[in-house]
């Protein structure tokens, strides 16, 4: 189940006796921990002392973890037991081959599983948590080894990574909730920031709730003076200058980067993808973001709408030709910041006169 299916059955349905938590995503799954421990716990604050406790499987094995949850508590009447390193029981190496072929089911661990699950104690909720592996790649395979284990467990909740479309949304509610100002350029330039990371949106949306105190618009000085990596953002914004054609600007914002101590090769290698792809976009016939994005993420490079109207502006600016050209002058501007030379400013205004000479063309 989802995280929101997961806080309506909790609030229809009461809580089950065991939980399986899967993925890596933090925001959502600290959200349905606060949710269970109300359910179960309520608001109290000794309660909550009380009846909550945490279990490693790192460090020890799970049938102690299984006795602690059988054993009666004489402070709390109620309790959630947080059983952390799920995926730690898993057999490894020639084990794991051998436990493969055989069954999960032939585990002692497993059996402890079963067992409990047949007869669980009463007014005590079990969660296993497995956040090391995510939803694709290499991990996937790991992960569909942790849901196998525990597939007596019939509620499991999937905690994947936000969308780009759904950080958007968050960021945007997040926003409103603290009745901050922030208009759609800061809102793009936040979410490139952040990565699109949905705990890291609601940490930096609280500071700058903080520091505008809701008396005045979100700025982009705001966001570079307050959120770790918001120089790499202002890169992007160069990128988009120089799509356009726009030389001051670039140069304007080429001062910016060098009074900050921006590392040149750095924001070369983000302009030479930019263009990149433009380059991809235009050679695929991509007419609009929409296109864009959805092309890149179905080939696996995952991609923010914002990022995509950049490209999209790219691909208006440049020809073919004028974009085969860039890719060309980037590779030459890198080759000189590795050389022996005078300045790393200079190669990149040397740059930025000739792609926007091109564009102008």
């Amino acid at each position: 189940m989802t995280p929101d299916q997961f806080v309506a059955s909790l609030e229809k349905h009461g809580p089950a006796p065991v939980y399986l938590f899967l993925g890596p995503e933090p925001y959502q799954r600290e959200r349905c921990r606060r949710a269970l421990l109300d359910a179960v716990l309520g608001a109290a604050r000794e309660e909550r002392e009380s009846g909550f406790s945490r279990v490693d499987l790192d460090e020890v094995p799970l049938a102690a973890a299984f006795d602690d949850a059988r054993s009666l508590s004489l402070f709390a009447t109620r309790r959630v037991i947080w059983i952390g390193s799920a995926e730690a029981v898993l057999p490894r190496g020639r084990a794991a081959a051998e436990d493969d072929s055989a069954g999960a089911s032939g585990s002692s661990d497993s059996s402890e599983l079963a067992a409990y699950l047949r007869e669980p104690t009463p007014d005590t909720v079990i969660v296993f948590e497995s956040s090391r592996y995510g939803f694709d790649g290499d991990d996937k395979a790991r992960l569909e080894r942790v849901q196998k284990f525990y597939a007596a467990i019939k509620a499991q909740v999937e905690f994947r990574p936000y969308s780009p479309e759904a950080a958007r949304s968050l960021a945007q509610t997040l926003a409103k909730q603290a009745g901050l100002q922030l208009g759609l350029a800061e809102l793009a330039l936040l979410l490139d920031s952040t990565g699109g990371d949905a705990s890291r949106i609601a940490v930096e949306i609280e500071k700058l709730s903080l520091y505008t105190a809701g008396s005045r618009k979100v700025t982009a000085e705001d966001i570079a003076a307050l959120v770790p990596d918001a120089q790499t953002a202002t890169i992007f914004v160069l990128v988009a200058a120089l799509g356009r054609g726009d030389r001051t600007r670039a140069l304007e914002i080429l001062d910016t980067l060098s009074r900050e101590g921006e590392y040149m090769p750095l924001a070369l290698t983000f302009l030479a993808t930019q263009f990149r792809m433009a380059l991809a976009a235009r050679e695929a016939g991509l007419r609009n973001a929409s296109q864009i994005q959805a092309h890149f993420n179905k080939i696996g490079a995952r991609m923010w709408p914002e990022r995509a109207r950049q490209i999209e502006q790219t691909v208006a600016a440049f020809s073919k030709r004028k974009l085969e050209r860039a890719v060309v002058k980037l590779f030459e501007a890198d080759r000189s910041l590795r050389d022996a030379r005078p300045d790393d400013r200079i190669v990149m205004e040397e740059m930025i006169l000739t792609l926007t000479a091109a564009s102008a063309v």
